[in-house]
């Protein structure tokens, strides 16, 4: 079994702290009353509509 890196996880909690810290910086420098502009998963675009095509007329449609 290979060893734990303690190194890295030193460094990626480091680095996810330092990330935190800045996001809150900025929202901090935005100011109140402003949203946080965290993109939504769902829509944007890199997001699949899952939209049905509009039927067409001289096609008929379930009965």
């Amino acid at each position: 079994m290979a060893t734990p890196n303690y190194g890295f996880e030193k460094r990626q909690r480091e680095l996810a702290k330092k990330r935190k810290k800045e996001e809150k910086a900025q929202r901090k420098a935005a100011g109140p009353g402003s949203t946080p502009e965290t993109p939504d998963p769902d829509s944007g675009p890199d997001a699949e509509a899952v939209v049905p095509p509009a039927p067409d007329e001289g096609t008929p449609g379930p009965a």
